[in-house]
């Protein structure tokens, strides 16, 4: 008997909800981690130093490509997309043409076989004609069908499935539900099994399924029951949209991104054939954790593009923008602000071309690297574009339709800064990003610590831990004492910048020892000190944006004297930048309001401030008919049609 009672319908206990998280979580580390390493204290400079670069046959041939795509995006108006909500069927046709679906897909599928640097290119590119698009391609080939597909499909569902997607039929990966986000214990649709296990029934709704009003194939994640010859388990299954039972009911609206078709899309009793299962039942979030670890990795190649355009708006416009006798850039108020930008944008591109030539290379596991990069890049291009805004005044708060209808130059400042916030939500939300690398980071010690980091472990098990915990220590401890970084002529072939990877070499011991202490203190109950956690996180977000630019300086100074000794001053002002905000972030670490906080946050959701919120109107509070059609499942009459279906 199939039990088709649902997660969600099931209480699930927090213990229950992390086991679930940690089983799909990858353990091992068969490859070494330059990120890892500098979280246990150790520099690993030989892992990104020489810097890695693409072979001269895969610059040619991306060069060829992204040429041709530079060309089109030439002939592209964005506002056309930012106008009328939504993108024209011809630009996608032409990005389809130019084979941009299949960027990453290889030639034998009919894709165009490139590395994630020309990918990454590609999509800073496509971006900055209008967001959207960059997301189009985004949700289609980072994490729609293709990826999963490449990462754990069979043979015959790549030879069925990839030249589709190569071709153009769009796709998407859909996973969040209404009442489930990064928590997968919870996760409501199923997946019964059928027809003696010849095929799956998929009942259950999913939200926010970008590219999903729009998709030919999408990825499904669903829950399959255990039962007799079943494992059980969240699977992942690829789905044709046109299969009866499924139903688009809504195409949402957002802040920015106002060319996505992200929707809320109802399975009903949806056929999906066995060949469809992708690497297997119970394989689901494996999958769809491991898609996301370099799918991660356009988010902040659409961030540095975000920097670049900021960058040249704000130079030209404050060199001329007068005010009090002489261009805004010649007032230090305004000058902190473009070299913050310039600075922040040198580095926002180092990391993703690091990230990005790591992730080809293939010899160094990069999930802690592609989560910081995209957590970093997502925080500070929203600072970028902040700082932006404020050079430009009220141009940067007004509309780039209303400034050319007064005719003036029509920059969307306001629409940059609307577009980016979702990255700090998206593909992991800067909390969750914060926890997941944590955990990663902190692997070690719990190995180490075992019971101790174990709240329902009785005595005699933490006795024995302990007894583990201190060998483990025993022999890392004295490690974290002297390093290079306390000799003045460390690390000298990079001239100045040597100073700052000397920091980073001492710094990374420290927040080794941070750590330690952290554990120590707190044991199994660090886990829930997530804002020290967070802190830790973001010391080491920074030490791996002040590493990827020394190196990368480095690396340009050798080819181009001229461009190197730019880069240089790039990077050290960056570096200067960001000593500071991880000084701030050490002090943060033991003097800070984090219980005040809990405690004033609780009294909040008890209710004992509500009188705070006397004196205004919550507009919010009448719920329209929609909402109460949808509840209920009433769909039909909201349909919304798909516009179009691949090439």
């Amino acid at each position: 008997m199939v039990d088709r009672t649902t997660a969600a319908e099931k209480e699930v206990t927090e213990k229950e909800a992390r086991a679930v998280a940690e089983e799909a979580r990858e353990s091992g580390w068969g490859k070494p981690s330059f990120a890892k390493e500098l979280y246990l204290g150790r520099f690993r400079l030989d892992l990104i130093h020489p810097y890695p670069r693409s072979s001269p046959e895969a610059i040619a041939k991306a060069d060829r490509f992204l040429g041709r795509l530079r060309e089109y995006c030439a002939t592209l108006d964005g506002a056309v997309i930012e106008r009328e909500n939504r993108i024209p069927d011809e630009y996608v046709k032409g990005l389809a043409d130019l084979g941009c679906f299949g960027i990453k897909i290889p030639e034998q599928y009919g894709g165009l076989g490139l590395d994630q640097v020309a990918y990454n290119h590609a999509l800073m590119l496509v971006g900055t004609v209008h967001s959207s698009l960059g997301v189009l391609l985004s949700a289609h080939q980072s994490i729609g069908v293709p990826e999963p597909l490449k990462l754990a499909g069979s043979p015959e569902q790549k030879a069925k499935f990839l030249p589709r997607c190569a071709k153009g039929a769009v796709t998407a990966f859909l996973l969040t539900e209404p009442d489930v986000g990064s928590d997968p214990a919870r996760l409501a649709t199923s997946a019964i099994p059928i027809e003696d296990g010849q095929a799956y029934e998929l009942d259950g709704v999913k939200l926010w399924t970008t590219n999903g009003v729009v998709a030919e194939l999408v990825v499904v994640m669903a829950r399959v029951p255990k039962s007799e010859g079943h494992r059980g388990g969240v699977t992942a299954f690829i789905v044709e949209m046109d299969t009866p039972g499924i139903t688009v009911e809504r195409r949402n609206s957002f802040m920015g991104l106002r060319g996505i078709e992200n929707g809320v899309t109802r399975f009903h009793k949806v056929r999906v054939p066995k060949e469809n299962v992708v690497g297997g039942e119970g394989k689901g979030l494996r999958i769809a954790l491991a898609t996301l670890n370099t799918g991660r990795l356009s988010i902040p190649a659409m961030c540095a593009a975000a920097g670049k355009w900021s960058l040249k708006i704000a130079r030209e416009w404050s060199a001329e923008r007068v005010q009090w006798g002489k261009p805004i850039a010649r007032h230090e108020a305004v000058a902190k602000k473009i070299s913050f930008i310039a600075a922040t944008t040198y580095a926002l591109e180092s990391i993703v071309e690091l990230s990005a030539h790591m992730s080809d290379e293939g010899r160094n596991d990069i999930r802690i690297e592609a989560a910081l990069a995209k957590l970093w890049a997502s925080e500070m291009s929203c600072k970028v574009a902040d700082e932006l805004m404020q050079i430009r005044g009220g141009r940067g708060y007004e509309t780039a339709e209303s400034l050319a209808a007064r005719g003036e130059r029509a920059v969307g400042v306001e629409q940059l800064v609307r577009d980016l916030r979702i990255n700090r939500i998206f593909e992991g939300s800067t909390e969750i990003m914060h926890l997941l690398i944590a955990r990663e980071a902190v692997d070690a010690h719990l190995s180490a610590a075992g019971a101790l980091a174990d709240a329902d472990a009785d005595l005699s098990a933490k006795a024995k831990a302990a007894a583990k915990a201190s060998g483990f220590y025993a022999r890392w401890l004295p490690q974290l004492v002297a390093g290079k970084g306390q000799s003045p002529m460390a690390f000298g072939e990079f001239g100045p910048l040597a100073q700052h990877l000397r920091f980073v070499e001492r710094t990374c011991r420290k927040l080794a020892r941070s750590t330690f202490y952290g554990m120590a203190r707190w044991q199994a109950g660090l886990e829930k000190r997530q804002a020290f956690l967070a802190r830790i996180v973001d010391i080491g977000a920074e030490l791996f944006a002040m590493a990827a630019s020394c190196v990368r300086a480095e690396m340009q100074r050798s080819g181009d004297a001229h461009q190197g000794a730019a880069a240089y001053e790039l990077a050290d002002v960056f570096c200067r930048q960001a000593r500071l905000r991880v000084g701030e972030l050490f002090d943060a670490l033991w003097s800070n309001t984090d219980e005040a906080d809990t405690r004033l946050s609780k009294r909040t959701i008890d209710g004992h401030y509500t009188w705070l919120e006397a004196g205004v109107f919550d507009p919010s509070e009448g719920t329209g008919p929609w909402i109460a059609d949808w509840q209920a499942g009433a769909s039909t009459e909201h349909s919304v049609a798909r516009r179009f279906s691949g090439s």
